[in-house]
């Protein structure tokens, strides 16, 4: 394995899913063009690995993929080259990966598209990739949320700090340590997603699946403590609660576009409002999710999303999670 530095490496992004969890707000957009205070889940995964050097991109779209095309274009305005490969067939993430292999020339950094992370020192995921005994890095967090795991993938190490197991979806976790959905991998990966078969559980090409091939024919995979916070974007509900959670990041008590139209008789309490949204007189929010464009009605309204001519309130998506 020839060891790359950041700006060697390829960036990946799986874009393709059709976010059926996600309805209505994903029957016009694809979930990674949602937005996170009026900038793109997609932009923000690009702008991390810019900010790591990486400046050719290849995203993996499907469902309403024309709009992420018709959205990014090139790239250019982003500071990146942008390609993209389309997934025909909702076949699962390592199928969608599999799209990418005649495209990616070496090793790569790979991102799930609807996963909203906050990390700490990203550079190590590279620096533990440079590493002679390592053919692969995973982002992990401790997960002290049992029911968290359950939804993710757990992560256990042998003796040395190696990965040894990758477990979707565990009934009974072993340990603490979730993977998170950020990876630099060696394309010797891609050999793993050939041996891979549908997973008993959905039918699907399995990403932990392949990951667990490609350990188990050898190669080394070792974990990288790099993110702090992680949502996966798969409900209405979590469209609100990313975008609070971001909003309290960057210290604010309310996030407003500049372009926003507020009435003076408004009034906000630890909400977001995006770009051209119109909030009159007597409208009072709390803890809200106006999207771009979106006209409020007057009332009282408590974590709702306004999106697409709709308004849902948190508590009413009929899906468990």
């Amino acid at each position: 394995m020839t060891t790359p530095g950041a700006g060697e490496l390829q960036g990946v992004i799986l874009a393709a899913g059709k976010g059926l969890r996600l309805q209505p707000f994903s029957q016009g957009l694809p979930k990674p063009l949602l937005p996170i205070l009026d900038r793109s889940l997609l932009e923000r995964q690009i702008e991390a690995m810019r900010e790591l050097g990486i400046d050719e991109i290849l995203v993996v779209v499907g469902h309403l993929g024309h709009h992420v095309v018709r959205t990014l274009g090139d790239g250019s305005q982003l500071g990146v080259r942008l390609s993209y490969v389309e997934q025909q067939e909702t076949l699962g993430i390592a199928h969608a990966l599999g799209r990418t292999e005649s495209r990616v020339r070496g090793p790569f950094m790979l991102f799930l598209g609807d996963i909203y992370f906050e990390t700490r020192d990203m550079s190590s995921l590279v620096e533990e990739f440079a590493r002679d005994d390592v053919d692969g890095v995973l982002a992990v967090k401790v997960e002290e949320d049992v029911e968290s795991l359950r939804r993710n993938f757990s992560v256990e190490l042998d003796s040395m700090g190696f990965v040894r197991r990758v477990i979707e979806k565990p009934r009974y976790p072993h340990g603490e340590l979730k993977g998170c959905g950020l990876y630099v991998l060696d394309d010797a990966f891609f050999d793993a997603v050939h041996r891979t078969p549908r997973s008993a559980l959905r039918d699907e090409y399995e990403l932990t699946d392949a990951l667990q091939t490609f350990i188990d024919r050898g190669f080394r995979l070792v974990p990288a403590h790099v993110v702090e916070r992680d949502f996966n974007l798969s409900y209405p509900a979590d469209l609100l609660e990313i975008n609070l959670q971001a909003m309290e990041r960057e210290g604010l008590d309310v996030y407003v576009s500049e372009s926003a139209v507020i009435n003076p008789g408004a009034r906000l309490r630890s909400s977001v409002v995006m770009a051209g949204a119109r909030l009159p007189a007597g409208a009072r929010l709390d803890r809200c999710v106006v999207l771009p464009g979106e006209e409020v009605q007057p009332g009282e309204h408590e974590r709702t999303i306004f999106a697409f001519g709709e308004a849902v309130q948190w508590g009413q998506n009929p899906l468990p999670r």
